[in-house]
């Protein structure tokens, strides 16, 4: 669950040392003086080779220390801190599988309950939405924008504290769901919008997510967004401007403790993108 940015370089640089070593010893020298250049040259790089491996072991043998550390310390320092929470997923756009796992084993020894697990489907369905709507208050949801930011507020609302409205529209709404949502502790979001969107689309799921945030963040209900340190395009700053929590390294064992502690309470932009305020939260204790 850890990395290193010198482990990296380091290997870099020996595979660039080699890479000079055989150049020089396929070059054609002519003469002594040349002759005696390069004998020089190739010592001088065969040292540097043999200093850079062994710096790479030294660095590979703190990394898994560190990894082996921190894979020990994350269970006594979340234990049970989410005992009997329910916890919901709202995936906008997709769910990749690494983000998935890594909310998997961020809550396992959390005492947390996953209960629900929704996929919200981009393009957003507007017509779907009309159609299943038409006898409500949302029936001109094709021509009016600004019923299509209230659906996505009492969407979100309710999808938190539950509702007849997310099951009424369950079938456009989501592409892919599991489990319940409805009297959640606690939301965590992934954003992962389609690259393939239309301009009008794009307007669309933006308006739409925004509104779905704003529904979940207006109960007071703990949310964070959530993204590895790989995730392109970012979302920490729709995140933020939707008074969410982040966590941006969530793959580490310092971003799955972000995430548990963001899940208590804890307020922020947290991880190693220059986004971050801070890598880590306070260690909060719950109430009671």
């Amino acid at each position: 669950m850890g990395y290193s940015a010198r482990y990296h370089a380091t290997s870099l640089i020996a595979v660039f040392l080699s890479l000079a070593i055989g150049i020089l010893i396929g070059a054609e020298f002519g003469g002594d003086a040349l002759t005696g250049t390069r004998k020089d040259l190739e010592r001088s790089l065969v040292g540097n080779l043999e200093d850079a491996r062994s710096r790479a072991e030294e660095l590979s043998g703190e990394l898994g220390r560190a990894n082996e550390f921190s894979e020990r310390v994350y269970p006594v320092l979340t234990r049970d801190q989410l005992e009997g929470k329910r916890i919901g997923v709202i995936a906008l756009g997709g769910l990749p599988s690494e983000l998935a796992g890594a909310v998997e084993e961020a809550l396992a020894p959390t005492g947390a309950q996953l209960v629900g697990i929704g996929v919200v489907r981009e393009p957003v369905d507007v017509s779907g939405f009309a159609d299943d709507l038409a006898k409500t208050r949302f029936f001109d949801l094709e021509t009016n924008s600004d019923q299509l930011t209230a659906l996505g507020k009492g969407l979100g609302r309710q999808l938190v504290i539950g509702g007849t409205l997310p099951d009424i529209v369950r079938g456009q709404l989501f592409s892919r769901t599991s489990g319940s949502f409805g009297a959640l502790d606690g939301v965590i979001v992934v954003r992962n919008q389609p690259q393939d969107l239309g301009p009008v689309q794009r307007t669309k799921a933006n308006q739409f997510e925004s509104a779905l945030m704003a529904g979940v963040t207006g109960t007071r209900t703990p949310a964070v967004g959530i993204e590895t340190t790989t995730t392109e395009p970012s979302s920490i700053s729709f995140f933020q401007g939707n008074d969410l929590s982040s966590v941006d390294d969530v793959e580490a064992t310092a971003g799955q403790l972000a995430l548990v502690f963001s899940m208590l309470g804890a307020e922020g932009s947290f991880g190693v993108k220059g986004s971050a305020d801070r890598l880590l939260p306070d260690l909060l204790t719950p109430e009671g």
